[in-house]
């Protein structure tokens, strides 16, 4: 009587077994390639996301993120999305800008410098870059703001006469025109190579948030950070178009739970981040101040002649996005 109990115990533990293995066996597995640092707030938000979609769909969907563009570089990700070679990936938007300028909606200098503001010109643009994106063969499932955009240098700037020359890392269209509007020579580095590029030489000088800065340890090489506020880019998590479409309407709905959810709690993080940055910046030894005026004139009118060549180069759609804005 004894042995049969153990049977019976071994025989229930085995099928167990077998319903766990079937479940594993059922889920889908998705790789999600990611540009920045594990440790940054976006890739964190990442995993998050993927989570939430782990239990949304009752396991049948499995995301497994990649930061620090350990599976395909930032560069790479998009075109590997949008190919096929993942199914779904982090990239942040406007870098695709020269290929769709509609892309650029973010990156439209001194137009919108606050969150508010940058969440009211997402709704307006949300439509129109949508449709851009489905014509790449992509869905975006949510977006995620940067903190405003500012300069790093490793001296004292008050004007363009103090960056004629600097070599400038640029990470799309929008920035290698500032840096040229500057005076400065552009050269093109991701996030995930930044820090060497600091170190060796190739770039001396960039455009980007607080955040960059503190997560590669900028101080090392930089010594100043201007606010300006320029503008507040969007990475953007997208998913390839065809693998969208084959899904069930349930794990459709249970992926756009799980990213309205992780978009807005990214953003919100974002904004709690954004002048905590700037102190790890000055307690790691960097002089952290506003632009001077003269400089910001300059920016300023930089950005408006930025603003009229995106429109010019999008058209009717871009107008629609700028009209809509204006009117919220």
């Amino acid at each position: 009587m004894k042995q049969y109990k153990i049977s019976m115990t071994t025989m229930a533990a085995a099928a167990a077994l077998l319903v766990i293995s079937a479940t594993s066996a059922s889920a889908e597995e998705w790789d999600m390639p990611m540009a920045y640092a594990a440790t940054n707030y976006h890739s964190e938000h990442g995993v998050i996301f993927a989570d939430k979609v782990r239990e949304y769909t009752g396991g049948e969907l499995d995301i497994t993120t990649h930061p620090g563009g350990s599976l395909f570089k930032g560069d790479e990700i998009k075109r590997a999305v949008q190919t096929g070679q993942a199914p779904i990936g982090e990239r942040f938007m406007s870098a695709h800008a020269n290929e769709a300028p509609l892309l650029g909606w973010d990156n439209l200098p001194f137009l919108a410098t606050t969150y508010e503001e940058n969440e009211k010109l997402w709704q307006a643009a949300k439509e129109k870059v949508n449709a851009q994106l489905a014509d790449l063969n992509l869905v975006a499932l949510y977006t995620c703001p940067w903190p405003g955009q500012g300069f790093y240098f490793n001296k004292e700037v008050n004007s363009s006469a103090d960056t004629q020359g600097v070599k400038f890392r640029s990470y799309n269209s929008a920035t290698a025109t500032f840096a040229k509007e500057l005076g400065m020579l552009p050269v093109q580095v991701e996030a995930a190579e930044l820090s060497q590029a600091l170190a060796t030489g190739v770039a001396e000088s960039f455009i980007s948030s607080g955040s960059t800065g503190y997560d590669r340890k900028v101080w090392e090489h930089l010594s100043h950070y201007y606010k300006v506020n320029a503008w507040l880019p969007r990475n953007y998590v997208i998913v390839n178009k065809d693998v969208y479409e084959g899904l069930s309407d349930d794990i459709r709905s249970a992926l756009h739970r799980a990213a309205d959810e992780t978009g807005a709690d990214c953003a919100a993080e974002s904004a709690r981040l954004a002048n905590w940055y700037f102190e790890q910046l000055e307690g790691n030894g960097m002089i952290v101040q506003d632009a001077g005026s003269a400089f910001l004139k300059e920016l300023k009118a930089i950005g408006a002649k930025m603003q009229d060549e995106w429109l010019e180069m999008v058209g009717a759609d871009g107008q629609a996005i700028i009209d809509a804005y204006d009117k919220m």
